[in-house]
């Protein structure tokens, strides 16, 4: 699939004489800053591109309850009032999970007190592999745990009560995480059906809790299943409760041509369009991928493409890699008036 700007602009152009039932819907299009949330401030593609409406911004969980009950919400609050100067709103990524030994996003008290039975455990890179292959990759909070749970919903209301209605959305972050198949990797009380039922909780927390701003889960891979060959219908549990409570669904990573994503969450987010809001990441190393029907690299306008014509998103995250950001990203969106047409939904 080659992909052109004309093509793409005449793709997700506003046409005349659309009729009601094909109403155009905008594809709101975010920069994803990550923890880098000072650089709203001195972006000037981001901040002189009228096109784009706002920054994703990585909050982490210790960085807003900095002890037990007392939550600062001094950051988010600075970044909504100089978003809002300059026309643009906040998205918050929440952020529990880490992707490095080094770092560890949970409370300090959730670590410290024997209540929440260690508040967050190592996570493991497999691949697929044997279990004995298995290296620490990073950090998640418990999820699965009631006791920790409970600390997340009380999160979620501490942030809803000065937040709600004033941030565009919030997203909790991927699903997907590895702990082997054998069991000998697993946190106490983890399996992949309380990791399932887990997830569920918490986003009906969130979205319970943030009932004007969009409440989102990344949902890309659940343990314990690969789809579609060994599919125990955990990830489309994710989507089935998103879609009956009117949560948002999405994820990271926009790569039109990865089989994983392709037979994963990709047809599940479809399924989803113009029931609920759906969003997905361009993330670092997306644009490297290469198309491998041409054999040359990806580019701005087929992701652009792809998103909103195959998988119909109501949100694009767009990263900063460079060069592709200033060289790509930017002129994109400068040029193409993003609107798609409104389809029907399609069938599960």
């Amino acid at each position: 699939m080659i992909v052109r700007l004309a093509a793409v602009m005449a793709a997700t152009a506003l046409v005349a004489g659309t009729s009601a039932a094909q109403k155009p819907k905008p594809v709101h299009h975010y920069v994803w800053f990550g923890a880098d949330r000072e650089d709203i401030r001195t972006d000037s593609l981001f901040l002189n591109t009228p096109e784009i409406e706002g920054a994703q911004i990585l909050y982490p969980w210790r960085a807003i309850e900095t002890a037990r009950d007392e939550y600062d919400l001094s950051a988010i609050l600075d970044d909504i009032a100089f978003l809002k100067a300059h026309g643009k709103k906040l998205w918050i990524q929440l952020q529990d999970v880490s992707f490095s030994q080094k770092w560890n996003f949970v409370p300090k008290y959730l670590l410290a007190d024997s209540a929440f039975h260690g508040g967050a455990e190592k996570t493991y890179s497999i691949g697929g592999g044997p279990d004995s292959l298995a290296t620490v990759s990073g950090w998640v909070s418990r999820r699965w745990d009631p006791a920790v749970q409970e600390r997340l919903r009380k999160l979620y209301n501490a942030l809803a009560k000065d937040l709600d209605g004033k941030i565009e959305g919030i997203n909790l972050p991927e699903t997907a995480i590895e702990y082997g198949s054998t069991g000998k990797l697993y946190p106490r009380g983890f399996t992949h059906e309380s990791y399932r039922e887990a997830v569920a909780v918490n986003l009906r927390a969130l979205k319970l809790a943030f009932k004007k701003s969009v409440a989102m889960q990344y949902a890309n891979f659940m343990p314990g299943e690969w789809r579609p060959d060994r599919d125990r219908g955990y990830l489309r549990g994710v989507y089935e409760t998103a879609m009956a409570i009117g949560a948002g669904v999405g994820g990271p990573d926009l790569k039109p041509y990865r089989v994983g994503q392709l037979k994963s969450s990709y047809p599940l987010i479809k399924e989803a369009a113009n029931r609920i809001p759906t969003g997905v990441a361009v993330q670092d190393d997306n644009l490297r991928e290469v198309n491998p029907k041409t054999g040359e690299k990806v580019t701005a306008e087929e992701l652009l493409d792809f998103g909103v014509n195959e998988l119909r998103l109501d949100y694009i995250f767009w990263g900063r890699e460079e060069p592709y950001y200033s060289t790509e990203v930017i002129p994109l969106l400068r040029k193409t008036k993003t609107i798609r047409q409104q389809v029907p939904a399609a069938s599960p």
